[in-house]
């Protein structure tokens, strides 16, 4: 019988490519990831991997495999949530990731209703970037997290996380009537690899230009700290624009971000991740 554990492990090299950061992932050695997958192989009965020198690709038959075992690991979490929809209540550990605007302004109100509702709970939060949330919920370092999706910026597709929308909220520039008159400006700009910094370089380049970054910056009252100092233009999402410093100008444009909370696939119907969903809601609707 195939061993759901290295099911996960193979799923995980499927998304991350290699086995160090499989490994890395999984608190394990490269070592023993890579003997799991030879056990997982003699389960099979087939070749799953293809090595060539250090790298390694998956067969065929380890395609097929990893499609199956989203279906048999989302079976699993749906059958721990019907567990625990047996107990008294939601309880014990509940580990939220959020993005800095979202943790700043709609957090603190969802934890306290659910330190009113659901006393039992211990909300653990971390801030993460959007683009390391799905990793985080497969590998099991998050239970629940808030992402957000630009215009420009495609949705990213992981077929263990499901993604629930929340709530929508316009972009704003600073200090200029529109993006293609910031053409000759300095940029504030969130770290490379960030879908903030993906956002607004495309947003540029659909304005008709390459911006120049002269900073990098991922919290935006900082960022707009920097706009009212003169240190360039930017963009940010109406969470990070309700009391912007004095001297900067914020002007609506026609893009938007859209918030929503996202879970492991078969997780959604977990008290705790029923209780967290309904505290989102009820915070953004206050």
């Amino acid at each position: 019988m195939l061993d759901p554990r290295k099911l996960h492990l193979l799923r995980e090299l499927a998304q991350r490519g290699t086995i160090a950061a499989v490994a890395e992932a999984a608190n394990f050695t490269p070592s023993a990831v890579s003997q799991q997958l030879s056990a997982l192989e003699r389960e099979a009965g087939l070749p799953l991997l293809e090595r060539t020198g250090r790298t390694v690709s998956l067969t065929p038959a380890a395609h097929v495999l990893v499609t199956h075992a989203h279906a048999v690991l989302e079976e699993l979490e749906r059958a721990t949530a019907a567990l625990a929809a047996l107990s008294d209540g939601p309880s014990g550990p509940l580990r939220i990731g959020a993005f800095p605007s979202a943790a700043r302004v709609l957090l603190p109100r969802a934890l306290a209703e659910l330190a009113a509702g659901h006393p039992a709970l211990e909300p653990m939060v971390s801030e993460i970037d959007p683009a390391d949330v799905s990793a985080a919920l497969r590998a099991g370092e998050l239970d629940v997290a808030l992402v957000h999706e630009y215009d420009f910026v495609p949705p990213v597709v992981d077929l263990g996380i499901c993604a629930e929308p929340l709530f929508e909220e316009p972009m704003y520039l600073t200090d200029r009537p529109s993006i293609r008159d910031a053409r000759d400006d300095p940029w504030i700009m969130s770290k490379p690899g960030t879908l903030c910094h993906t956002m607004a370089i495309r947003a540029c380049q659909a304005a008709g230009f390459e911006p120049h970054v002269r900073h990098h910056v991922d919290d935006f009252d900082t960022v707009l700290a920097f706009a009212a100092a003169g240190q360039g233009v930017a963009l940010v999402p109406g969470l990070a624009a309700q009391a912007p410093p004095p001297g900067v100008r914020l002007t609506p444009l026609p893009l938007s971000r859209r918030t929503l909370v996202a879970f492991r696939k078969g997780y959604g119907r977990h008290p705790a991740i029923l209780a967290a969903v309904a505290a989102f809601k009820s915070a953004v609707t206050r």
